[in-house]
């Protein structure tokens, strides 16, 4: 069958799921305990956490948690910080202050897009890592321009820079569809009205994912080949990526 996200399919192969093909979020790996071994705590990063607010939804999944939030200095998110009760760590955006294979999931929701050296930064988190651990979240794709964003990822080259950094994309689902994104830049701001009604295409199907989900029906298209056309036009991807089983032993820091 000829469909639009065709070459995405073929691109990226097993990493396009044919489980089901619903809109998702970064939570959902929160959710499904990304990264976390039995019979030891769960060790997460949230990278790029901002008022650190995640803690509370690791912390409903495992009380045991040992989160840490990074993020860079002087950020508007870090400086709206209020909570005291999580354990907080500053670095300059690129290099992480932790030891090799210090965590089982390093978290990152809509931050790489804000990154200045991206590339550099994937390395760290590999280095960071546990050989069994996960790097998972989302950032844009098609997405306006927002809080001094830098970057845009296509799935093709979201994959790239997980590669050469050792890391493994094990799966790519799509998240709120670009037009959506597009349309709320275009609506007033700084309105809370506004803000609610753009903001429940988050939480549901987004139009345009809808409009795909009955081109899909219509078609007989099974759910591998409506994630792939979904992430053609999709504004936010959300990820999950693995340490490569066989990769170049990476320089050790203490």
């Amino acid at each position: 069958m000829r469909y639009p996200g065709r070459e995405i399919a073929a691109a990226l192969g097993d990493a396009v799921p044919c489980d089901h093909a619903r809109q998702t979020l970064a939570e959902t790996y929160v959710q499904r305990a990304a990264g976390r071994v039995p019979g030891r705590p769960w060790r997460v990063l949230d990278l790029g956490c901002g008022p650190g607010d995640s803690v509370d939804l690791f912390r409903a999944r495992d009380p045991e948690v040992q989160w840490v939030g990074l993020d860079i200095a002087g950020s508007r998110e870090v400086l709206s910080r209020t909570r005291t009760d999580a354990r907080f760590e500053q670095f300059d955006g690129v290099t992480i202050p932790f030891a090799d294979d210090s965590f089982d999931l390093v978290y990152c929701k809509q931050v790489l897009e804000h990154v200045h050296r991206p590339a550099a930064l994937i390395a760290e988190v590999a280095r960071v890592l546990a050989p069994q651990g996960s790097f998972a979240g989302s950032t844009s794709q098609m997405e306006p321009f927002h809080s001094q964003s830098t970057f845009g990822y296509t799935p093709g080259g979201l994959r790239s820079l997980l590669n050469d950094a050792g890391l493994q994309l094990v799966e790519l689902r799509p998240g709120i569809d670009a037009i959506t994104l597009i349309a709320r830049r275009l609506a007033p701001q700084g309105s809370a009205r506004v803000d609610r009604l753009w903001g429940r295409w988050w939480g549901r199907r987004s139009p345009l994912n809808g409009v795909l989900d009955a081109y899909g029906a219509a078609r007989g298209m099974d759910a591998r080949a409506l994630n792939a056309t979904k992430l053609l036009f999709c504004g936010q991807l959300a990820f999950e990526a693995r340490p490569m089983a066989a990769t170049p032993e990476p320089q050790r820091r203490p």
